[in-house]
């Protein structure tokens, strides 16, 4: 064995930096992810969200309903809107565009002014316990805003022997009364299983076979990309639906989660969400040069759609760029689909919203990865 040598040692690290160089996209992957980790939670994530999606329902609006719109508007936890009927209380609360519905009973006035403390009936969805729980928490604060809007004989009785409030909210938490977080984590799970796995399996598809040598046997072939394509998912569709069923197997018999849907529905929608997955690795394999970008990518790609999606953290809790970038992911809608296939019982009318949103996804993800897909070595 010679001596260390530094001469030698220079001439190796000038390699390897030209090595490094050389492959750009690493490069970038390296500065992008720690920036997008900093963004997302430093400014997306929120474990006390605000402006939630409330809708009313007002039977005869008067200056008492009036101030106590305005009061949960200025709480800053509710975003008001007023509904028309029930009929539409319930398709909202049931596809998730509102969390929370004020009904504000007929004659509620006229039980304010008589005394008799009148209940305002609050239907909150439950799926998402985080989501609604300092929401909720707050309604206690706003039980007294009416004290300056009583006649004044009830507000000179009020002072001379204060009894309670003039009103009182009663909270009616559907779907998942008792607010378990296993409800909210199970159907979310998986999903988040669902695109970690399918996602890295295919990512490394086309690179491995670049890399390994066999894909000349393939570019011999007399297949078209999209052959290679549907060959390529196929096989790990099975493995996908092995693992729902798996999973759903194990909630069931051991955490009690409920099925209240359809499950042929459910596995429906599962396969085309295992179907956006594995056309997003394919995508990222015909982009990327070898398996260490095929993996980069694929990384950059889960953190964001597991933090943005609603798993982790309140969807409705984020800023508004953060939300249009969930709705972009499939996995944002598929956690959607899922919950309220198991918890709500939902229907295909109910699901369609977030339904197409991945079906396109998919359908564009294929195309990327057909139009890029090489069918010669250079």
């Amino acid at each position: 064995m010679t001596a260390f040598s530094v001469r030698r040692l220079r001439a190796l690290l000038r390699k390897e930096w030209l090595q490094v160089k050389r492959d750009p996209m690493t490069l970038r992957l390296i500065v992008a992810l720690p920036v997008m980790q900093l963004l997302i939670f430093g400014y997306a994530i929120n474990s006390n969200p605000h402006d939630l999606p409330t809708g009313v329902l007002m039977a005869q609006p008067s200056t008492y309903e009036r101030t106590i719109v305005a009061a949960l508007r200025n709480s800053g936890y509710y975003r008001i809107r007023l509904l028309s009927s029930e009929r539409e209380a319930e398709e909202d609360i049931a596809q998730g565009n509102l969390l929370f519905v004020v009904n504000v009973p007929p004659g509620f006035d006229r039980s304010v002014d008589r005394g008799e403390a009148p209940a305002i009936l609050i239907d909150t969805d439950g799926t998402d316990p985080t989501a609604i729980g300092y929401a909720t928490a707050a309604l206690g604060g706003l039980t007294g805003v009416l004290a300056r809007d009583l006649p004044p004989v009830r507000r000179a009785a009020a002072t001379a022997a204060p009894a309670g409030p003039p009103f009182r909210f009663v909270v009616h938490t559907r779907y998942n009364p008792e607010q378990l977080t296993v409800l909210n984590v199970v159907p979310g799970l998986i999903c988040v299983v669902l695109m970690m796995s399918t996602l890295m399996l295919t990512t490394l598809a086309i690179t491995r076979e670049r890399e390994r040598g066999t894909m000349e046997n393939l570019l011999a072939m007399p297949v078209r990309p999209i052959e290679v394509m549907l060959a390529k998912i196929a096989p790990y569709v099975g493995i996908g639906y092995l693992q729902v069923l798996i999973i759903l197997l194990v909630a069931v018999g051991l955490l009690h989660l409920p099925i209240h849907g359809s499950i042929v529905l459910l596995f429906a929608v599962l396969g085309l969400f295992i179907a956006s997955n594995l056309a997003l690795g394919i995508t990222y394999s015909t982009l990327a040069a070898n398996q260490m970008q095929a993996q980069q990518m694929a990384q950059f790609t889960m953190l964001p759609f597991m933090l943005l999606s609603g798993f982790a953290f309140p969807f409705q809790g984020m800023p508004r760029w953060a939300r249009i970038v969930g709705e972009i992911m499939p996995t944002t809608h598929a956690m959607r689909i899922v919950r309220g296939l198991l918890l709500k019982g939902n229907g295909m009318a109910d699901i369609l919203p977030d339904l197409w949103p991945i079906a396109l996804f998919t359908g564009c993800t294929v195309a990327i990865a057909v139009r890029f897909y090489r069918e010669t070595l250079d």
